[in-house]
């Protein structure tokens, strides 16, 4: 027989029926609603109050990131690119994400940065919070370290500099540090104008270190400003190739050369040898970065007589045809003795050019008080640096006047006891080609050109120009500087150099001249130091240097030419030889 189950009322459960008392319940919400408010209280507080807080939380998830600027152009005078900023990445790594890196990936990492896994590791341990792994990688190679998609592994972006025509224009044009910065040449001496400013803007990363939004600029990159420079390209080549064949002909240490347009006292062409690539730099010596025009002095030589001459024709006491007694080329000065390379006896001023007497232009420059022929020195630039931008700039030495004794004042007159910059003697021709004024030099385009400086008559500058024409002619010491076609003139050097102190069978060979002598445009000068192939007169080593760059160039300006000159010599005679050494003091 079933039984009918016996119903269960739960509301007369004893279990059930308790239940706290109305405050308590209370009291449990207050309670809940009080910590929700001490949360959110504090929540705020820190989220809106404590910035230190909110600077640490940033630091995980915003960064800003600098922004690079390109650097600007450097361009020729006809608007050629010479130097120009190429984008590139470099790539970096926070050490300690990075030191999840499993094994294998550390050595496909090293692979593609092509370096090996002891070298790798050694920046990541050395790194603290940053270290740069590799800079300046092609962009390429920096999308397949991406794609390995490494922790604590980044890149950014960054800018190299690049030279299209090399080593070519290495000394005027300098280079940059691998922080896109100036070290040398026009790229430091005009770093305020080529150096872009760097914008920063403000990312956030998530855990992974990876971009998830690009915020906003806080700082807009600004680009930095082009260079056009007077350097003309294809006359800059013209001076390249001569000096490297002069250099290659006569095994010579070092050489120099310099072209200045007459009209604007722009800087055409200016090359030094050895030079560099800039390109690539590894493993070169201060021996090629060195910009010799500024930077190397030397005791000049014969191609200082025509400013000798130039003085005494401007005092009124002499003409170019008054005669000078040479002494069959021997001449005492007190315990001293100096010396022509050939036994002359009367010359005229003129001929002392021409034919580069020691002794004609020792004893005119002894007609005049040392003050007269220092303050004229002066007012040619010698002594004092040009200051046209580029850095490590010399002044050369002129002594003060007060010092000098007979002998020291006579061997200044042909170029010994003062030491010069090329740059120096080549700005001093201006005198000669632009009738007596001289003008202030440019590294960079003129559109107008500047005043000059008169430092002697007209007549007078027509007239040294005149016996500086002779010096190139029949007679003279640098046939080989002549030019087919056009007229023009110049004076030799050939100076001893000194070592400890003394006087050595070592030599500079300069050549200085302009052209064309009718309606002169250029000036320039060459030096050849040490050479060392058997020949070592200026008119020798260096004027064929100076003729060969003077023929392109004024083809390549359009100078029309002027009479034709007498067809080169096949010898020349010797030019301006160096006095001999008991002519000078143990320095």
């Amino acid at each position: 027989m079933s039984r009918t189950p016996k119903a269960v009322t739960f509301n007369h459960n004893p279990l059930l029926q308790l239940g706290l008392s109305r405050w308590r319940a209370r009291l449990v919400l207050l309670a809940l609603l009080v910590g929700m408010a001490v949360l959110a209280g504090r929540s705020l507080y820190l989220q809106c109050f404590d910035n230190e807080h909110k600077a640490k939380g940033k630091d995980i998830y915003v960064r800003v990131r600098n922004v690079p600027a390109a650097r600007g152009r450097i361009t020729d005078r006809d608007g050629n690119m010479l130097a120009a900023s190429t984008s590139v990445k470099s790539i970096w790594a926070i050490p300690s994400d990075a030191s999840q890196l499993k094994p294998e990936q550390l050595r496909r990492l090293a692979q593609l940065l092509g370096m090996n896994t002891t070298e790798l590791n050694a920046r990541l341990a050395a790194g603290g919070g940053f270290a740069f792994l590799k800079r300046h990688v092609p962009p390429e190679l920096a999308d397949e370290v991406t794609a390995l998609d490494l922790p604590g592994i980044h890149q950014q972006d960054e800018y190299r500099r690049f030279y299209p025509n090399g080593e070519v224009m290495a000394h005027m044009l300098g280079y940059t540090s691998i922080d896109d910065r100036g070290q040398a040449g026009i790229e430091l001496g005009f770093e305020r104008t080529l150096a872009g400013k760097m914008g920063k803007r403000r990312i956030v990363r998530d855990l992974h270190g990876r971009v998830v939004e690009d915020v906003e600029y806080i700082d807009q990159p600004s680009e930095g400003g082009d260079v056009a420079l007077a350097m003309d390209a294809n006359i800059q080549y013209l001076a390249y190739t001569a000096l490297r064949e002069a250099m290659r002909q006569h095994r010579a240490k070092a050489g120099s050369i310099v072209v200045i347009d007459v009209h604007t006292g722009e800087v055409l062409a200016l090359v030094n040898a050895p030079t560099f690539n800039p390109n690539n730099r590894a493993q070169l010596t201060g021996a090629h970065l060195r910009n010799r025009v500024f930077t190397d002095v030397f005791e000049p030589g014969s191609i200082m007589k025509p400013f000798v001459a130039a003085m005494a024709l401007e005092s009124g006491r002499f003409t170019s045809t008054t005669p000078i007694d040479t002494n069959s080329g021997r001449m005492s000065i007190g315990n001293r003795v100096i010396h022509d390379t050939h036994a002359y006896r009367t010359l005229t001023v003129a001929e002392i050019i021409q034919k580069s007497s020691n002794i004609g232009a020792a004893k005119i420059a002894l007609e005049f008080p040392p003050e007269h022929m220092w303050s004229f020195y002066k007012q040619l630039g010698f002594g004092s640096p040009l200051r046209l931008g580029l850095p490590g700039e010399a002044s050369g030495n002129l002594r003060p006047p007060q010092s000098w004794k007979p002998v020291e004042q006579a061997t200044m007159a042909y170029g010994h006891g003062v030491s010069v910059t090329l740059i120096q003697v080549a700005r001093a021709y201006l005198a000669f080609a632009r009738d007596g004024e001289l003008l202030p030099l440019s590294l960079t385009r003129v559109d107008v050109p500047p005043r000059g400086t008169r430092v002697l008559s007209p007549r007078v500058a027509r007239e040294v120009r005149k016996m500086l024409e002779t010096v190139v002619n029949t007679g003279g010491t640098a046939t080989r500087a002549q030019v087919a076609s056009y007229r023009v003139a110049g004076k030799t050097g050939t100076a001893n150099k000194i070592e400890n102190k003394r006087y050595v069978n070592k030599y500079v060979s300069s050549f200085v001249g302009l052209a064309p002598v009718s309606n002169p445009r250029l000036v320039v000068a060459v030096a050849i130091d040490e050479p060392s192939a058997g020949q070592h007169f200026g008119g020798t080593v260096a004027a064929p240097v100076f003729a060969k760059v003077v023929e392109g160039a004024l083809r390549s300006l359009g100078v029309a030419p002027d009479v034709r000159p007498t067809p080169p010599q096949l010898t020349a005679m010797a030019d301006g030889q160096p006095s001999r050494k008991p002519a000078r003091r143990d320095m």
